[in-house]
């Protein structure tokens, strides 16, 4: 009998946002390169990021043709990791979302399952499997529990 894997705790997220128009897509970049620019604990992603505990990387690309991309790698469930962040930083994906072609109804605290469909249909996934060199450790193992000093 061939030993099973054990099960993978890490999911990726590769949302991928269209611009309206050239305007929109300047207006996306100022919004991600001022909030990128603050400082971490002033930036109210990375506050959500650490708050939250579940993602292991995170990043915005410009991919250019007016595309925006939101890039990470979280554990758990997809519905509570989005709603974690509709939680903490709804307010920035409203800003975003005004911006980005098919966006759900705002503001994404109202309307959350519009928003997670929303997501989901931007995902543009992976060619063939995700790797990850520890699939079934999730950021609380790798850094202990929120608030632990050692």
């Amino acid at each position: 009998m061939t030993e099973q894997p054990p099960p993978r705790v890490q999911n990726p997220l590769t949302l991928v946002m269209k611009a309206k128009s050239q305007e929109d897509y300047a207006a996306l970049k100022q919004l991600v390169e001022h909030l990128q620019s603050l400082l971490p604990d002033q930036n109210p992603v990375t506050i959500a990021l650490n708050k939250i505990g579940t993602v292991h990387f995170a990043r915005f690309a410009f991919l250019g043709s007016g595309q925006v991309g939101v890039i990470t790698t979280y554990d758990g469930d997809f519905a509570v990791y989005i709603n974690e962040f509709i939680d903490t930083i709804g307010d920035v994906f409203n800003a975003l979302m005004k911006h980005v072609v098919g966006a759900p109804p705002l503001p994404v605290q109202t309307f959350r399952q519009e928003f997670l469909d929303y997501v989901r249909a931007t995902d543009v996934g992976c060619v063939g499997s995700f790797y990850s060199a520890y699939p079934e450790r999730t950021v609380l193992d790798i850094l202990g529990p929120i608030g632990d000093p050692s």
